[in-house]
């Protein structure tokens, strides 16, 4: 077989294979014919005409993201860089509008975005931007929309994923934020305070009525017991004046004796002589003896001493000096 054979041969492989192509999932081939538009392939296995037609390009139909990053300046005058995350596809029924009406469809969306984002923000102060992000981004997509769907694009979704204040704006907003928790913090902290002193003012208040209701009726008890201690002890024929005083030093004992109990006390009572108590019973009862006489003698001395008694006197005027003359 000669060489020209075999060249022919080699070269009807190469047309026949040529005429063959695929197209993957989610994308379109653009087909032209001697530089004219003739169809628009799909995915799948596609035949063409060797050497007359050709693929001008492909397009793809998938969910394409574009992060644009603008820096601009608020109405009270911050600047500000905003990030804008557009997501857009092509429409498969516009293919053709897409690839021959728009070149650089990432430029394009680019300039939409810097300009519906420097015409919104100017308008709004820092604070605002950080609350109506959304507000932005669905004006981003409205303006998009009207724009890219001329060129066979829609836009799917916009989003503000990122807003970045100057530095130096960014640490005053740092300090701002700190200073009103440090607030927060104080206000709270002073609502415990408070309500730890009201709870301790009550706690106290209610244990100063309990104590004095327990000395009270600690006292009523006392005296409830020495009246039945003397009632007892006049039925033997002890009187009232000894009785106390018996009363007296048996407390006294009864003190002594609970002092002595405890190891650690260092208390002295004076007189602590063994003969002190027989000279305070003694005394006592002394004491109570010469009462009771004072107190017969002051009864009799007013029984016999009568209340004076006003006279009607006669009154007489002093004399004038005419009455003189």
């Amino acid at each position: 077989m000669n060489i020209p054979i075999i060249l022919l041969l080699v070269f009807g492989l190469f047309i026949f294979l040529s005429s063959f192509f695929t197209v993957k999932q989610q994308t379109s081939v653009i087909i032209e014919r001697f530089g004219k538009f003739l169809s628009v392939r799909t995915s799948g296995l596609q035949l063409k005409i060797p050497m007359i037609d050709r693929i001008a390009g492909r397009v793809n139909l998938k969910i394409q993201q574009l992060d644009v990053i603008i820096e601009t300046k608020t109405k009270d005058n911050v600047f500000v860089k905003l990030k804008v995350s557009v997501q857009f596809m092509v429409i498969k029924e516009t293919v053709y509008d897409a690839f021959y009406k728009l070149e650089y469809p990432h430029d394009q969306i680019t300039s939409y975005v810097f300009d519906v984002v420097r015409a919104e923000v100017p308008k709004l102060k820092l604070d605002d931007v950080f609350e109506r992000k959304d507000d932005i981004a669905i004006a981003v997509k409205r303006e998009l929309n009207e724009a890219m769907t001329t060129y066979g694009y829609t836009i799917i979704n916009t989003l503000v994923t990122d807003i970045d204040p100057d530095i130096q704006v960014k640490n005053a907003m740092n300090r701002i934020n700190a200073a009103d928790r440090e607030k927060t913090v104080a206000e709270f902290e002073a609502e415990a305070s408070r309500i730890r002193i009201v709870a301790k003012a009550k706690a106290e208040a209610e244990s100063k009525r309990l104590q004095g209701q327990g000395i009270a009726d600690q006292r009523r008890e006392i005296a409830r017991g020495l009246v039945e201690s003397v009632d007892v002890l006049n039925k033997v024929g002890i009187n009232s004046q000894e009785a106390s005083a018996l009363i007296v030093v048996t407390q006294h004992y009864d003190t002594l004796q609970a002092i002595g109990a405890d190891a650690n006390s260092n208390l002295i009572l004076l007189p602590n002589s063994p003969q002190a108590g027989s000279d305070m019973l003694n005394n006592m009862v002394a004491s109570f003896s010469a009462s009771n006489q004072v107190g017969e003698m002051m009864k009799k001395t007013n029984k016999k001493v009568k209340p004076k008694t006003e006279t009607n006197l006669d009154y007489q005027a002093p004399e004038t000096p005419e009455a003189i003359e």
